[in-house]
């Protein structure tokens, strides 16, 4: 959507703007990356702006308590889409090695429809304040882009969540908070795989619904486990009929340092009567299947009051790998010793698992 235009040439004299241009603006000319060392999509959006109205969903409208939608004043939405278009562009040019006074200097152009939002700015509170706003802006941008990783192509998106599902199986998830984590970092990482990456949208309600939790507490896992531990992140909260938008991320860094797959880990041999190992050739770790668990968490069956996260954690870790004794299942389903031969025993009473000897 287009801004409702000040008078950018006709007010720069009174402000200052246009009798002597900035250093960061002199310095973006004579800088060796410019628009060419862009990315097309970067390039047009800080020469003609957002086109498209990609960045302006959800900004011209809110909810109130009855959940009836409410018009924003226009100058509120316009604001928040031209924010949303130089963070945009700050974390383009963080991307391809620039630096903050080249951002200062495409968007502080006179001619770069993408730096009207900054040049607004300085024409009502002056250059100084722009230049803050910029600042702040740039290390937002710097975070976004080291913590996030660049998707050449679809297959390096599918491996990458491949490869995030493969982190999630072998780390631990203790207690009751890190099982129900579990599940809706499983319901998130469901929808990234339909949207085909790692940054997706999704509701409150289709999250629950999809993990089995209720709405609290899936806020609950996200405030205390997920984002604390840069699992996932939300970067927009969703208005009226539009969800949020989330970005995984791949966890702690001491997950890095574990097996990167459970297919990568001992194998064991496929007749156990044949003895050949007596102890596997790696210490045991967390190890979970987690598409099963995907499949499973929505269902009644499991929810708090049925047979609960911990079911979910035993069957993920004996359908990853099956004739476990009790030793081996309390870690990779990383429960208590007590929960699980209490989940077992309530297992083996609906026919869902079966114990022959010590497994």
């Amino acid at each position: 959507m287009p801004y409702d235009t000040l008078p950018l040439h006709s007010s720069q004299k009174a402000s200052g703007l246009s009798t002597s241009q900035p250093d960061a603006v002199t310095a973006a000319r004579t800088s060796p990356l410019g628009l060419a060392a862009l990315p097309r999509i970067a390039a047009d959006l800080v020469l003609l702006g957002d086109l498209t109205g990609r960045y302006a969903v959800g900004n011209y409208s809110r909810l109130d308590r009855q959940g009836r939608v409410i018009p924003r004043e226009d100058r509120q939405g316009l604001a928040e889409h031209g924010h949303r278009i130089t963070a945009a562009i700050a974390c383009h040019l963080a991307r391809s090695g620039g630096t903050v006074h080249q951002l200062a200097g495409l968007l502080l152009h006179p001619e770069h429809e993408g730096g009207r939002h900054t040049r607004t700015i300085a024409l009502r509170s002056g250059q100084a304040r722009a230049l803050a706003y910029l600042h702040r802006i740039w290390d937002s941008a710097r975070a976004t882009v080291s913590s996030t990783m660049r998707v050449e192509s679809r297959q390096h998106s599918h491996e990458g969540l491949a490869a995030l599902r493969d982190r999630i199986e072998v780390t631990p998830w203790r207690g009751k908070r890190g099982r129900t984590a579990l599940r809706v970092l499983r319901a998130h990482l469901n929808f990234a795989e339909s949207a085909g990456g790692r940054l997706h949208a999704a509701s409150e309600r289709q999250t629950a619904e999809e993990a089995g939790v209720s709405r609290q507490t899936l806020r609950d896992a996200y405030e205390t486990v997920l984002r604390p531990d840069g699992w996932l992140r939300r970067l927009r909260v969703g208005h009226g009929t539009e969800g949020s938008t989330w970005y995984l991320g791949n966890g702690p860094k001491a997950a890095a340092k574990g097996p990167s797959s459970r297919h990568q880990t001992t194998q064991f041999p496929p007749d156990l009567a044949l003895e050949e190992w007596s102890t596997p050739e790696t210490a045991i770790t967390a190890d979970v299947d987690s598409t099963v668990i995907s499949r499973l968490m929505a269902h009644d069956a499991f929810a708090l009051h049925g047979l609960g996260s911990s079911a979910l954690m035993i069957i993920g870790a004996l359908h990853a790998r099956p004739h476990q004794a009790v030793s081996e299942l309390v870690i990779t389903s990383s429960v208590s010793r007590a929960t699980a031969y209490r989940t077992l025993h309530r297992l083996a009473i609906h026919g869902l698992v079966h114990r022959i000897g010590e497994v």
